[in-house]
């Protein structure tokens, strides 16, 4: 399965067992926008586990409150974050501390997959 979604603040694109979401330039990212990923969650991952990949392109900001709704989320088995800025990195590993499932940052959006992989057979 391979789906695309648009929304007014990110791209989503829908894999059988991952989604990579590319949040669009200068978003403020608040709990509000987590609703639609509980409700993309809710619609294409409610009877199996997947990982959250966010394809860090674009320049934005997230609330970190997002991240205690987000990982209350049964399904989710854990969030990645590609990107080769340094600053995107360094507020990734703030981001992380938000986080209580397996969090992993990365260059390279081939990585984070094979992650993805390693993380659901793992829980599997």
């Amino acid at each position: 399965m391979k789906e695309s979604l648009q929304f007014d603040f990110c791209d989503m694109t829908i894999y059988d067992n991952y989604l990579v979401v590319v949040i669009k330039e200068g978003v403020n990212i608040t709990p509000n926008h987590n609703n639609v990923l509980l409700e993309v969650a809710d619609k294409y991952f409610s009877e199996k586990p997947f990982v959250y990949i966010t394809h860090r392109i674009n320049s934005y900001s997230v609330d970190p409150k997002i991240y205690y709704e987000t990982s209350q989320i049964e399904t989710l088995k854990g969030f990645a974050v590609v990107s080769s800025n340094y600053k995107a990195k360094i507020n990734a590993q703030i981001e992380k501390m938000f986080f209580n499932k397996p969090f992993e940052i990365f260059t390279d959006l081939d990585n984070a997959i094979s992650w993805a992989d390693t993380i659901l057979k793992i829980d599997s």
